[in-house]
């Protein structure tokens, strides 16, 4: 984390808590995904902050998946998110499963009915939710806050042996029926699922509540600070009314707000339904904002680490413009990204006093960057080559300083050039540019005095190789579409575009680790789909934010 910037809520929250020794000087945190999903930048923020406070005090961060729902969870899930948090540049102490302590809470809750503070209840949902009242008016008892201690174990121990079906019953806490916090009036800790669990197996039939099983699971680790989102906020009476009432380690829970950000949705239930609509590749497809969409599509772990120490850590929601986002991978691959040239939408140039059948080898860096450009590479040179199309304009205003008919440019790491004629077709449509080169004013040697303003990129034709590229745009059109009736209806129809380009050999050896700058066009890097027969490259971002002027 920026040690530079002023320290966020929660640092002084550790700070005081060190220097009054509150904890016996440590700091254990945790990071408590659901593995019913993969994770997305939200997660990102959260990961970076837990583990970023426990790396900064020196402690530790405890990974713990809050499997308490066997209906969608997926061991699938539990991969992805170990593989990601490594991604980021991550450890944790250890590896740990709320249904670790499936019997130490079924333990915690025989507890509260011993104390008279819990009840087992066979109303329907509805009539629970009924008899909860509204914020403006109290609850009403069902009958059944009214059974027995012992009826309470008994059924609650009949409940586990598996002799009720699903809904039959649940377990409740007893606080408040008229507390203003709709939370505290009586809410539910236990309910039966008889459902295969992806660790536990057949073992359990009833599972604990989130907010019965996420405090409980800090205190028995021990957590000193449990770091949440916003909307927990209305959960932390409940939190610190079970541990109080339970009696075990107190662990405090704090919140910070959660990253909203623009042209997307940051809910894994509206990405589940992308998914299984089909609407994306899958999880990790690259407009995703999944960590693993994003890894595929050419984000490094430094730019999202950087993005979540910008937007830092705040007590109040607020949304966060998906540029800072694309700013910052810009920043990281700029210094990190090696230089290629790739041709997306070829014209072909010939060189006319270029002998024919003469072909030679020109020299470029890997990266401008970095002292000493991290080594060179070679690119082959011929008479013909494959330029863009928007690089010639037949009738070029003042201020165009490409190739025009008489005007003179400089092809990248080669020659200077000048267009003297060109070929159209029987529509009008531009197919061939002849130039002359100056063989002085080869780059690196250049002894022709000749000063020009445009450089541009360029592929020798003979040598040139062929590649996929997709051009991924956002994925949603407006900037909120989770306020839409229909957040689906807002897809963005151009946030794929697939075309074939022409590509220097040399990125043949290109690998999915390392980005890559096709020169003037943007960042990319090979996609998983790439074969030996085949390249495929994903644009993680453009050179410039389009997106501004719109």
């Amino acid at each position: 984390m920026n040690e530079e910037r002023s320290l966020n809520f929660i640092e002084e929250i550790i700070e005081a808590d060190l220097k009054s020794n509150k904890h016996g000087g440590r700091v254990l945190t945790r990071f408590p995904p659901e593995p019913n999903g993969y994770l997305h930048i939200g997660h990102a923020k959260s990961i970076c902050l837990n583990f970023g406070l426990a790396d900064k005090y020196g402690g530790k961060t405890n990974l713990r998946f809050d499997d308490t729902n066997p209906l969608s969870e997926d061991v699938e899930y539990v991969d992805s998110i170990k593989y990601d948090i490594n991604w980021l540049g991550f450890e944790w102490e250890e590896e740990l499963y709320t249904s670790d302590y499936f019997e130490k809470l079924y333990e915690f809750a025989v507890i509260l009915i011993n104390k008279g503070l819990a009840y087992v209840d066979e109303s329907d949902p509805d009539e629970i939710a009924k008899a909860k009242g509204t914020p403006t008016e109290p609850g009403i008892p069902t009958p059944a806050r009214s059974r027995s201690v012992e009826e309470n174990l008994r059924i609650f121990r009949e409940m586990r042996e598996g002799k009720y079906k699903d809904g039959e019953w649940v377990l409740r806490a007893k606080i408040d029926l008229a507390s203003p916090n709709m939370h505290m009036r009586d809410p539910l800790l236990y309910r039966i699922k008889h459902a295969h669990h992806h660790r536990t197996g057949d073992e359990w039939c009833i599972y604990p509540m989130y907010d019965f099983a996420h405090g409980q699971s800090d205190s028995i680790e021990e957590i000193t600070h449990s770091v949440c989102t916003l909307e927990f906020v209305p959960h932390r009476p409940l939190y610190d009314w079970l541990i109080e009432n339970i009696g075990i380690y107190e662990s405090r829970q704090y919140e910070f707000a959660r990253l909203n950000m623009t042209y997307t949705v940051m809910s894994k239930r509206r990405l589940l339904q992308l998914v299984n609509d089909k609407l994306v590749e899958g999880w990790d497809d690259p407009r995703m904002p999944t960590i693993s969409g994003l890894r595929r599509r050419g984000y490094t772990p430094a730019s999202i680490r950087d993005f979540c120490d910008r937007i830092g850590v705040a007590k109040r929601e607020n949304k966060i413009d998906f540029s800072l986002l694309e700013f910052c991978v810009r920043e990281d691959l700029n210094k990190t990204a090696w230089r290629r040239m790739a041709v997306l939408d070829p014209l072909k140039l010939i060189i006319t006093n270029y002998p024919e059948g003469q072909e030679e080898v020109l020299i470029g860096e890997n990266n401008p960057e970095v002292e000493g450009g991290e080594g060179q590479r070679e690119i082959p040179f011929s008479r013909e080559l494959w330029i863009e199309r928007d690089d010639f304009l037949e009738d070029a205003p003042r201020k165009f300083f490409r190739l025009s008919p008489g005007k003179q440019v400089r092809l990248k790491h080669a020659y200077i050039i000048q267009c003297d004629d060109f070929k159209k077709d029987e529509n009008g449509n531009i197919t061939e540019i002849y130039c002359s080169y100056v063989p002085e004013s080869k780059s690196g040697e250049d002894t022709s005095g000749l000063k020009v303003k445009g450089t541009i990129h360029w592929v020798s034709v003979p040598h040139a190789k062929t590649a996929e590229v997709r051009l991924y745009d956002r994925l949603f059109q407006v900037e909120d579409p989770a306020a839409e009736p229909d957040f689906k209806s807002t897809l963005n129809p151009d946030s794929l575009t697939i075309i074939d380009a022409f590509i220097e050999p040399d990125l043949l050896n290109a690998d999915t680790k390392r980005g890559y700058q096709f020169i003037r066009k943007g960042y990319f890097t090979l996609d998983k789909l790439s074969s030996d027969e085949k390249l495929v490259f994903n644009r993680t971002v453009g050179l410039r934010d389009n997106w501004a002027k719109k």
